[in-house]
């Protein structure tokens, strides 16, 4: 582990931005589901959401590894997911071309957020709009009216980025320094992690310099 690859980890770490998400309507496509995870890892987002009745992992190459850092949380119905982000106290807004929708600048993306994409052919689901707090478009200025899902994505994640970090959002750690440590040595450490679970056994600390303080007959 070298000094400048633990000190990215923990930097990442402490950006972590528990109260903003991703909730992905339909969106089936591989490169898409790829890079908006790319996305929202890259403006801190801890976990994101998808409705899928099956789990989704991160894995492909156009992933560049993303699923090592971020979660994706499945729901079986965009009803369920909706109400377990609202039950945690997010506002969830659709990435919709509506005529009452905000320009998606003019969106507080210093609350506790949830942007919903729809699916790459239609789009939010009426029925999902009716669930939403509100929608956001992107004002276009040519002749096509939408964006590719992800592109959309990741031009509401980083605007958000910016709110955020105007305010301050980033300067202070928000997860709990349990899950800091925890989620470090998966990072730093993933095979050694697995070890550790598959023997049922507590991770052992590390210094100050990402290295392990740890017995080595542990792993034998």
């Amino acid at each position: 582990m070298t000094p400048e690859r633990i000190t990215k980890l923990r930097a990442a770490l402490r950006c972590r931005q528990l109260d903003l998400t991703v909730l992905m309507e339909g969106v089936h496509k591989v490169h898409n589901l790829a890079a908006i995870g790319r996305s929202s890892e890259a403006v801190g987002v801890h976990r994101i959401h998808a409705v899928s009745d099956k789990p989704i992992k991160l894995t492909q190459d156009a992933a560049c590894g993303v699923g090592k850092f971020l979660k994706v949380v499945t729901h079986k119905t965009v009803q369920e997911g909706v109400a377990e982000l609202k039950s945690q106290g997010f506002a969830i807004y659709a990435a919709h071309m509506a005529e009452d929708g905000l320009d998606y600048r003019d969106l507080d993306c210093t609350q506790p957020l949830a942007l919903m994409m729809g699916s790459e052919l239609n789009g939010v689901s009426e029925e999902a709009l009716a669930l939403c707090d509100g929608s956001v478009h992107i004002p276009m200025l040519g002749v096509v009216g939408s964006l590719n899902v992800s592109v959309a994505a990741a031009l509401l994640l980083f605007e958000a980025k910016s709110q955020r970090r105007r305010a301050g959002m980033y300067e202070t750690q928000k997860i709990s320094d349990e899950e800091h440590d925890r989620l470090l040595f998966e990072w730093a450490y993933p095979r050694v992690a697995d070890s550790y679970r598959r023997k049922k056994l507590p991770y052992p600390p590390l210094d100050e310099d990402g290295d392990l303080i740890i017995e080595k007959r542990v792993l034998s």
